[in-house]
């Protein structure tokens, strides 16, 4: 609706008429003499009135009445307000416009000075409710796109875990170890991760981090589903050839990962494929394949590297008993598997009675 209408508000009916005079070619005159005509008009004609021009000094009270009630019913936000006063006073002209009035109109005026403060006014409402109007418009776009968006990201996020469920089901086919492997090292990296949130925040990993990360651990071996069988079940010691092959796993992981890229998050896909690159790390830059040293090793690797070496030993293999959870502990501190980062070697110190509880009620139902 246009906004085509003035409003004097004068309790001087000679005043009205000077004013409605050099508005009238541009709007339609409404006039007021007091604060109760005033409230009449505006419940009527408020949004189809562009200004109102108010005399400070009216009958028994000051204009401060109707900029409060324009003000308490959200009527200045649309409606500039010019005060038409003969004070001079600092005090007064500060009192309006800390009130909410746009602008004042020291009598006696000049009606073309008159005109340009009104139209200038006028002018910055329309320009700044327009844009208001098309943030709002904006935003509830914006919305919309964000409302179908988190429905597609809530799709990606259970098309991640069902691929996940997927091939973890292949490997416990094709891997036996993994029917014992899969939910423990989720719940270990798990509850690793989370100290490493909580006590590192130079890792910024958040929960959603961390929830990723143990899911994705339990893929870290995924290449060895490309590895011989020969290889994979060979009772005594690799050879010096056969044991680069198995590093070789590493990579081959990551091959199958690149061909899961379309069924996972950006994230997801990222994070799996460090796990399965890195997992052999170690932060003395003496694992495999890169040599990598430090912090160069993604933090998703680094926790998923000491839940490996962990769950590992507590595991029994064809060429080796199970160690107990008290020896697997300490010889993980010890370095019999490497050098892991002292940041995380204090996290896994700080998991070590919840990791147990895992293990016991995994064996329990085993």
């Amino acid at each position: 609706m246009d906004r085509n209408k003035i409003l004097i508000v004068d309790d001087l009916e000679s005043n009205r008429i000077i004013l409605a005079e050099i508005f009238r070619k541009d709007y339609q005159i409404l006039q007021a003499e007091s604060t109760v005509t005033t409230q009449r008009m505006l419940e009527k004609y408020a949004r189809e009135t562009a200004v109102v021009l108010l005399d400070w000094h009216l009958s028994g009270e000051d204009g401060s009445k109707i900029l409060e009630l324009m003000k308490k019913r959200g009527w200045m936000n649309d409606i500039p307000v010019l005060i038409v006063t003969a004070e001079h006073s600092a005090e007064v002209e500060k009192k309006c416009i800390q009130m909410g009035a746009s602008d004042l109109i020291r009598k006696p005026f000049y009606p073309d000075v008159v005109k340009n403060r009104v139209n200038n006014n006028v002018s910055l409402y329309q320009h700044k409710n327009q844009m208001e109007e098309k943030v709002q418009e904006q935003n509830q776009i914006l919305r919309k796109q964000y409302t179908v968006m988190k429905r597609q990201a809530e799709k990606l996020k259970k098309a991640n875990q069902k691929m996940i469920d997927i091939v973890c089901n292949i490997l416990e086919h094709h891997y036996p170890e993994f029917s014992e492997n899969t939910q423990i090292t989720r719940e270990i990296s798990r509850i690793i991760g989370k100290n490493v949130q909580k006590n590192y925040p130079e890792y910024k990993l958040t929960d959603q981090d961390v929830e990723a990360i143990a899911e994705l651990s339990s893929l870290r071996d995924i290449g060895k589903l490309l590895i011989s069988d020969h290889v994979l079940y060979k009772p005594a010691k690799l050879t010096k050839e056969e044991a680069e092959y198995m590093k070789s796993h590493t990579a081959k992981g990551c091959e199958i990962m690149r061909m899961m890229k379309d069924l996972q998050t950006p994230d997801y896909h990222k994070k799996s494929m460090e796990i399965c690159r890195y997992h052999h790390e170690r932060y003395d830059g003496r694992g495999y394949p890169e040599g990598l040293k430090g912090d160069e090793i993604p933090i998703s690797a680094q926790i998923v590297s000491v839940v490996d070496a962990y769950h590992a030993l507590i595991s029994e293999r064809i060429y080796k008993r199970a160690y107990s959870r008290e020896e697997a502990y300490y010889m993980i501190l010890g370095g019999d598997c490497g050098i892991f980062s002292p940041k995380i070697m204090e996290c896994f110190r700080m998991s070590r009675k919840e990791m147990e509880g895992i293990n016991t009620d995994a064996e329990e139902s085993a």
